[in-house]
């Protein structure tokens, strides 16, 4: 059996994503279910976890993660590192895998930004449209020093510690993106990229693999809005990734979204924290953290900076807390 899980958390009926996957033979899947979710949900080759389930998993999380909120789906990675997984693979009810869905291996020799850069807009390697992914500054959209020309990269070994694979159809993008322009998106064929210490980019939890040494690091923030979730989550990795000798990489898209439907106004108010506070949050997790301590340390020294800088509440710490606890019983 594979060792590889697939995460997801649905409130619908068992979707086309949720078919396509749970047909691979390479890969587990999980669905962690909600309060909203139907009663009878059920799918062949899927791991259903009710709410029900979810709370006799004994996992301390649930003493405090809120219900109807995306980061249920911390309730299928706990059950998925208990069940062995070495790798887990983030995605949504949305996103149909293409034929052969694949991540690159997590050691190799890939295409590499420079180092120091800060950030860039990764979405510019794969079209030529002008896109930038959710959560990049907003003051960089028009600065094209920003952007990774190929003449900048350089092939070398590189230890990835996570990889996002891309989206056509609908990416992953702001709100002010659809509201101005929404132009269907099918991004060009080509190498990763791998980023270089200080060189960094928003990445999500729509298809993002990530290896055993850092499933800390899945923790998805409850007590911030749900637009900036998984956008602070992947700020706050970063630095931590560097401090541990790991990098992020990105690869061509190898899903297709249907996107399920969206408010664009009210998805623009909840990214509102995109927008102000992707600077602040890399410098207080690079302040926070030390190599010397473990992946998790780090994670909570980082969270606590955040807490500082009002980037997040009391309350997510206790929350981290859980987390922390419930993965150090299962990676002993």
């Amino acid at each position: 059996m594979s060792d590889t899980y697939v995460v997801i958390t649905s409130i619908f009926a068992p979707t086309k994503a949720v078919d396509k996957i749970a047909a691979m033979p390479n890969y587990r899947l999980v669905v962690a279910g909600d309060k909203k979710s139907p009663t009878d949900w059920q799918a062949d080759g899927v791991k259903y976890l009710s709410v029900a389930d979810q709370e006799s998993q004994g996992f301390r999380i649930s003493e405090k993660l809120p219900f109807n909120h995306y980061g249920r789906k911390m309730m299928g990675y706990l059950h998925a590192i208990q069940a062995g997984a070495q790798v887990i693979v983030d995605t949504d009810d949305d996103n149909i895998p293409y034929d052969g869905w694949q991540f690159p291996a997590f050691e190799g020799s890939y295409q590499t930004s420079p180092t120091g850069k800060g950030f860039v807009n990764i979405y510019k390697n794969f079209t030529s449209h002008h896109i930038w992914p959710r959560g990049y500054p907003l003051d960089l959209i028009l600065n094209d020093e920003h952007n990774l020309k190929d003449a900048e990269l350089t092939q070398s070994s590189a230890k990835v510690g996570i990889w996002q694979g891309l989206a056509d159809s609908d990416p992953d993008v702001d709100a002010i993106y659809r509201l101005i322009d929404n132009t269907e998106i099918f991004f060009d064929k080509r190498a990763p990229i791998v980023l270089a210490e200080g060189t960094l980019c928003p990445f999500n939890s729509q298809n993002t693999a990530v290896r055993r040494e850092l499933f800390a690091l899945l923790y998805l923030p409850a007590y911030v809005t749900f637009r900036f979730t998984d956008i602070l989550r992947g700020l706050v990795a970063q630095p931590i990734l560097w401090a541990h000798g790991y990098r992020l990489g990105f690869t061509e898209a190898t899903v297709l979204q249907e996107r399920n439907p969206h408010d664009y106004v009210k998805d623009f108010e909840s990214e509102i924290p995109c927008y102000l506070t992707p600077n602040r949050v890399i410098a207080a997790v690079q302040r926070a953290i030390d190599s010397a301590n473990t992946v998790g340390e780090n994670l909570r020294l980082a969270y606590a900076e955040l807490a500082k800088e009002n980037i997040v509440t009391q309350q997510e710490l206790e929350l981290l807390d859980l987390w922390l606890a419930d993965v150090a019983a299962l990676t002993a």
